[in-house]
């Protein structure tokens, strides 16, 4: 397994200014897509079919992987977000442009495409009950459960901290690349 970690800021960020965050999501997001992804499968002997790819992010990273997840969702099989969800889900905190359409209406057409929700193996979720974003993360996996994915979600102690992140990679790692029917499955 080949672990890739781009650092998610494009540009400087100001914590509060919605629209700089807003934009920085959907520049990254573009950058991961058009540069990272393509970078990694043209220098690295990788499979790149969607069955062996997977994207996961930690808070702001979370997000973002939300994000590219659902803007190609043929491209990943497996998705983790830890202490994360769609920032703005809840009416407060960081997100994005109010002035715009929301993460759900924008993503309307992958959210309902039956092919694509097949082909996600793994949609988990975790954060701690002290995090900050915890109303957020549960707000994103029940705006996902209505819309018939089966995200799962995992609520820990602790905050919005590198020993839960941590933790939850490697409760997320070993899920990945596994078949279904064989005998660890």
């Amino acid at each position: 397994m080949i672990v890739v970690m781009p650092d998610g800021h494009t540009g400087r960020f100001r914590w509060g200014d919605r629209g700089s965050m807003g934009r920085q999501m959907g520049q990254f997001a573009d950058e991961f897509l058009r540069d990272i992804k393509p970078f990694v499968e043209s220098h690295y002997r990788v499979r790149s079919d969607r069955e062996s790819t997977a994207i996961a992010g930690l808070s702001m990273g979370g997000a973002q992987a939300l994000d590219i997840a659902f803007t190609e969702p043929g491209d990943f099989a497996y998705v983790g977000v830890f202490s994360s969800g769609i920032f703005g889900i809840t009416g407060r905190g960081p997100g994005g442009d109010d002035a715009g359409p929301s993460w759900e209406e924008r993503h309307a057409e992958a959210l309902d495409d039956d092919p694509a929700r097949e082909g996600l193996e793994l949609l988990w979720f975790a954060t701690g009950s002290e995090d900050f974003l915890i109303d957020t993360t549960r707000a994103t996996v029940e705006m996902l459960k209505s819309h018939g994915l089966d995200a799962s979600f995992e609520e820990t102690a602790g905050g919005h901290t590198w020993r839960n992140w941590r933790a939850y990679l490697g409760e997320f790692a070993p899920r990945l690349f596994r078949d279904p029917e064989g005998p660890t499955g």
